[in-house]
Parts: C-alpha cells; sequence; structure tokens
C-alpha cells in the first residue's frame, strides 16, 4: 500500500481508552515524544464513549485502598468539573481497614471526563490522531518497524521504537502478528436516556446525576443471566460480527421504548462503540487465572481487587503485558492476558488504567535501557511505579482466614 507520509515516535500507544492515556500520559511525562491513536473523535473508550462510566471497587471493601496510582488521579480528574456519587466516607482519603464496608467506587460524567482527558494529553504535548485506525504492521522478525495507520489523509506509515496495543481488541498486535486470544461476549447493550420523572428528581435534589436512567438492547449481565438461549456469543474482532450486533442491539432497544409516551422519555446517548468486555488480548508470557486470588508475584507490576467480591486480592504479573521473541511492543487494559472472571477482574477501569501506567513506564524504560521491552530490569519498573503511588503487592495481613469466602457486593456495575 502506498502511504502519504512517514511519521516517527519514541512511543506509540494505540487506543485511547483510558489504559491508552495511561500510557501516553506516563511515557510522555518520561521525556519521550509520544503519539496517540484512536479510531473514535474523543478519548476514554468503554469508560466515555462506550458509556461505561464507573470507576469500580477499588478497595478491599473493608476501608483500604488497594488500586492507587494513576487510577486515583484518574478518578479524581473524572470529577473535577462533572457530577459523582464518590461515597462520602471516601472524599476524605482511606477511612482505614475496619472502618466501612462502603466500597470506593464512582460514577461520573462520560463527557467531561473525555474533555478532560484531551486536555490532560494537550498539556503533556501528547500528539492524539483521532479518527484514525491501525490497519496493518510492518514487521522484521519480532520487531515492529512500524504501524500503518489509515485516516482521512490515507494510509500513514507511524514508527515508534516502542509501541504499546490498548486498543482493547489487540488490533497492533494482530496485524503484528503477535499471538493472541480471542473471548465471547454475551448479548448487551446499553444507553442514557431521561424521563420527566428523573428530570423532576434533578430538580428537586439539586443533582443533575439524577436525570440519566438507562434503556437496553441485550439486556444479559457480567455472568450471562439474560443471555438469549442459543444465540452464540459474539465475536468482536469480525466485522460483519460487529455491525449484526449493533444492528441487534439497537432494533432491539427501539421496540422496547415504542410503547412508551413519547413526551415523557428521551434518549440522551448511544454508546459509539461496541460495549464488548473481551474480545482479543495478547498470548502473554503468563495469563492471570481467577485462581490467583492472594497470590504474589515476582514481577507484579501493581495489586488489584476484585470489584465484585470483598477481601479477593490479586496481583499482575508483567508477564501478562509481553510475548517473549517481540521486542518492542506490550500490551495493555483489555489486551493484558487473563483468562475467565478473571479477564473481567482485569479489563474495567481502574486495573486498565494501571497497566496502561505500567506499559507507558515499561516502554520508556526500554529505551532509556536500550533494552527489549521483554528484558528490562523488572525491579527498576517496579521501583519507579511504587514512586508513582503504585501498591505493587498487596499486604497479606489483609488476606481473609477463609480464603474460600466469595461475599458478592455492591453488583451495581455494568
Amino acid at each position: 500500500m502506498k502511504c502519504v507520509k512517514t511519521v516517527t515516535y519514541d512511543i506509540a500507544v494505540a487506543g485511547g481508552g483510558v489504559a491508552g492515556v495511561a500510557a501516553a500520559v506516563e511515557a510522555a511525562r518520561s521525556g519521550k515524544k509520544v503519539v496517540l491513536i484512536e479510531k473514535a473523535t474523543q478519548l476514554g473508550g468503554l469508560a466515555t464513549i462506550g458509556l461505561i462510566n464507573l470507576f469500580v471497587p477499588m478497595c478491599n471493601g473493608r476501608g483500604v485502598q488497594i488500586i492507587k496510582g494513576m487510577a486515583d488521579e484518574f478518578l479524581r480528574l473524572s470529577i473535577r468539573y462533572g457530577w459523582d456519587d464518590l461515597p462520602e466516607e471516601w472524599k476524605n482519603g482511606e477511612p482505614g481497614q475496619g472502618k466501612t464496608l462502603k466500597r470506593l467506587r464512582c460514577r461520573y460524567s462520560a463527557p467531561i471526563f473525555s474533555l478532560v482527558l484531551c486536555e490532560l494529553l494537550a498539556n503533556l504535548g501528547v500528539e492524539i490522531m483521532y479518527d484514525t485506525v491501525v490497519a496493518d504492521a510492518e514487521v522484521t522478525g519480532g520487531h515492529i518497524d512500524a504501524a500503518i495507520l489509515f485516516n482521512k489523509s490515507g494510509f500513514i506509515r507511524c514508527e515508534a521504537a516502542q509501541f504499546v496495543d490498548a486498543t482493547g481488541d489487540s488490533d497492533l498486535l494482530h496485524f503484528a502478528g503477535v499471538p493472541t486470544v480471542t473471548g465471547g461476549n454475551y448479548h448487551t447493550y446499553s444507553a442514557y436516556a431521561a424521563t420527566l420523572d428523573t428530570c423532576k428528581a434533578a430538580v428537586e435534589a439539586g443533582d443533575i446525576a439524577k436525570i440519566y436512567t438507562r434503556r437496553s438492547g441485550g439486556g444479559a449481565n457480567l455472568y450471562g443471566g439474560g443471555h438469549p438461549e442459543g444465540m452464540p456469543l459474539w465475536d468482536g474482532t469480525n466485522g460483519d460480527d460487529v455491525s449484526r450486533y449493533l444492528v441487534q442491539n439497537q432494533l432491539e432497544m427501539l421496540e422496547k421504548i415504542k410503547p412508551e409516551d413519547r413526551r415523557f422519555r428521551e434518549i440522551l446517548e448511544l454508546p459509539i462503540m461496541p460495549q464488548f468486555r473481551t474480545t482479543r488480548h495478547i498470548d502473554g508470557n503468563y495469563t492471570l487465572q481467577e485462581s490467583d486470588a492472594y497470590r504474589h508475584f515476582e514481577d507484579s507490576v501493581c495489586a488489584i481487587c476484585d470489584f465484585d467480591r470483598r477481601d479477593f486480592l490479586f496481583e499482575v504479573s508483567y508477564g501478562t503485558m509481553i510475548r517473549s521473541g517481540w521486542d518492542n511492543i506490550c500490551a495493555a487494559g483489555r489486551c493484558a492476558a487473563a483468562d475467565g472472571y478473571a479477564w473481567d477482574v482485569l479489563r474495567v477501569i481502574p486495573p486498565a488504567i494501571l497497566t496502561g501506567q505500567a506499559a507507558g513506564a515499561a516502554a520508556s524504560q526500554a529505551i532509556d535501557t536500550q533494552r527489549a521491552v521483554t528484558d528490562i530490569d523488572v525491579p527498576t519498573l517496579q521501583a519507579r511505579l511504587a514512586s508513582e503511588d503504585v501498591i505493587i503487592h498487596f499486604d497479606d495481613a489483609l488476606i481473609p482466614e477463609d480464603v474460600t469466602r466469595s461475599e458478592k457486593v455492591d453488583s451495581d456495575h455494568f
């Protein structure tokens, strides 16, 4: 294919969701020349244009914050200029172990958060390439020479010393030939609506957040409840399947709202990207498993918690983000390697931000030390992340006596 131009950067980040933004922020703060490539026209991915605007629980469910670092920074940014429902117990910091059962979670204005992320990158000098997709990759051995991009200008050859795939679908990894694993998605589709009743509630409470309610197409939950019997899982890596998913869900939503009084309600926002959870991830050096709860990894890049159960703690191995034999690409967010329910634990907003932060730091370190991203000194990476308030290893004192206990809580996530 003929490219209209070649552009060169230190680090190229594919995907402008929260993981990609975090990677770009970390790399830019390291003094690197960074480009962020985003197929949509706003930043934030599922966390904004996907209308999944919820920082799921970032604590152990008993008053101790587990997920910190850039995830905490982004949470505070998300509510700086827009509405929020941050629990009172967490507004002045960490309550402490045993001080509350209320979890640290928060909803926010999706459009405003997207604007704030744009400002953050602009102030750091990150070049944002909106309305641009990854179309292919040039590879020599296990080295990506360039990502081939496409936008209104035509095909663009993007060279970089290091690449981060935060597309959510591992598009760059796939085109480069890095081994990947595909998943499947339940029949779920949700939009924001408002009714006269919610408008009245917002006015009476003096809280614009109360204007929102939801309308759905497919209504399957996280665990597959409500998925139509006999319907195959949706494959978010197949273009025809994606179109069928969107058409079917949009028509289902329309049928559901047709009987309603048209003067009483309005659809405020439709998601402008498929609301898939698990499409494709790197076949990494390690794949996080649900059975890894309470396990320490020597190469951990962050500690995270289970958003749906109290006490359950995980560490994320650096191996989930890299593949031996590929020297200049790592995965972040939904592209990191995890299996089954562990993929759900790892893919949500706060952990995605932390793996993005780790990816940006690792890529920068690889450049500074002239080493493959797979061969960097992990203790040095850990020290850097720890200096940025990332918890690398969780405190064993937080492990419950009965580690088989499964207490499901706060299940208001999407």
